[in-house]
């Protein structure tokens, strides 16, 4: 393409070299990139006309200021690249770009000019995290599986990998979970003349697929916090180191109970870290407590606090030996009374009999009823004797010498009969 150093917008009349905007419907019609940005019209040109944009490609996007000169056809052809090739493809996009740009100059332009610099604060909101990341390990590493940090390697030697057929450089198996999981996309291809039902399919597979992905991701994160790969190769180690940790009490028990739901959302040593801190905070709690008490106690030193303990230990002790004792006279003394009456008090008529008349039905095992008309005959005979009338009362057959006996001492004591009668 010739240079455009001769040449004039025809609006302005200044040097458009060398970079103009040529109408397409116009005849002779070339604009300054200033006259086009301001929507200049001349005879018969309008702003709404089609344009052509005619470079030699060789100025500069970001100004002569910008570090490194790159110029509208290297941008134009960096971003081809990053689209052809993908972010983090450095050494591929530098090949495209041509020209002596090194990987590490494509890298820092396209991540301080792209992503850092107003182009990236205008199309990414500050309210979406920057979903551009290079992955790539630049020590050497395996690839980093999260979009922060890379998660450290397995804690084996190089001899052992092969066992569990892992790569540390690529930080995969050579079996993976669900290992048929790119069948879903291996056939799937784009077409534009499809229906909508057919591209939702497609859709409905990649959605499938990346599913997968994320459940390995998941059990590769588990097999790194909880450290499985060492506890599957070393087992008689992972015992030995278990048996040397301290006994755990109740009350982390209890709290690990309570924080078990936190399982799921959180990694192994995140998990650690917030039982420990939560009971570290209970036991100082409970200290704060303790010497608080010590405090409205009067006791300001550590000396004078042993011994109140063991003051308080003896009146503990004394009180719940009290309440012991107390507790065994009472429910004895209760015991008896209801052992007392415990054959008689449930049966018809007990009700109606006084304290000395359930003692003696209790003692003689008869039923309140049977006293109850044993009594009315020996009253109404004794009465019937008193007005000289003979009473010849059928007696009960359960009606023994030594029953009536008893009986009729009782009527005597209590007054009901007089001695004479009984």
């Amino acid at each position: 393409m010739a240079a455009l150093s001769k040449k004039c917008c025809v609006y302005c009349l200044a040097e458009v070299s060398p970079l103009c905007f040529r109408c397409t419907e116009c005849q002779d019609i070339e604009l300054c990139p200033e006259c086009f940005s301001a929507g200049a019209e001349i005879g018969h040109h309008r702003r709404y006309h089609g344009y052509q944009l005619v470079d030699d490609g060789h100025f500069t996007l970001w100004g002569p200021e910008v570090e490194g000169g790159w110029t509208c056809r290297e941008e134009q052809l960096l971003l081809d690249a990053i689209e052809q090739f993908g972010f983090g493809n450095w050494e591929d996009m530098a090949a495209h770009v041509g020209t002596s740009r090194t990987p590490q100059e494509v890298m820092e332009h396209y991540i301080i000019m792209y992503i850092h610099g107003n182009l990236g604060k205008a199309c990414i909101p500050d309210s979406i995290p920057n979903r551009v990341t290079d992955h790539t390990c630049p020590s050497g590493g395996p690839l980093s599986p999260s979009l922060t940090t890379p998660l450290p390697p397995l804690d084996i030697s190089v001899a052992e990998q092969p066992q569990l057929g892992y790569m540390l450089l690529r930080d995969e198996y050579d079996i993976e979970y669900d290992q048929d999981a790119e069948t879903l996309i291996t056939g799937l291809s784009v077409n534009y003349d499809e229906e909508d039902v057919e591209i939702e399919l497609k859709r409905a597979h990649v959605d499938m697929y990346v599913r997968k992905l994320r459940e390995r991701q998941r059990r590769k994160n588990i097999a790194q916090d909880y450290n499985l790969a060492p506890a599957f190769l070393g087992k008689d180690k992972k015992e030995e180191e278990w048996a040397a940790q301290r006994k755990v009490t109740k009350e982390e028990k209890e709290l690990r109970l309570k924080l078990r739901p936190l399982y799921q959302l959180m990694s192994c040593k995140e998990f650690d870290d917030l039982f420990d801190t939560m009971y570290k905070e209970k036991m100082l709690r409970a200290k704060i407590r303790e010497l608080q008490r010590y405090r409205h106690n009067g006791i300001t030193k550590m000396q004078e606090s042993v011994e109140y303990e063991v003051a308080r230990h003896k009146r503990e002790k004394c009180k719940e030996n009290k309440a012991v004792a107390a507790a065994a006279a009472g429910g004895g003394k209760e015991d008896g009374r209801d052992g007392e009456f415990a054959a008689i008090e449930h049966l018809p008529g007990f009700e109606l009999l006084s304290h000395r008349e359930k003692v003696l039905c209790s003692s003689l095992n008869l039923s309140p009823v049977r006293y109850v008309t044993l009594k009315t005959i020996f009253i109404k005979d004794h009465l019937k004797k008193r007005q000289g009338i003979p009473s010849k009362s059928r007696l009960p057959s359960y009606l023994d010498k030594v029953l009536m006996k008893r009986i009729l001492n009782f009527l005597t004591e209590s007054g009901w009969i007089s001695r004479d009668a009984s």
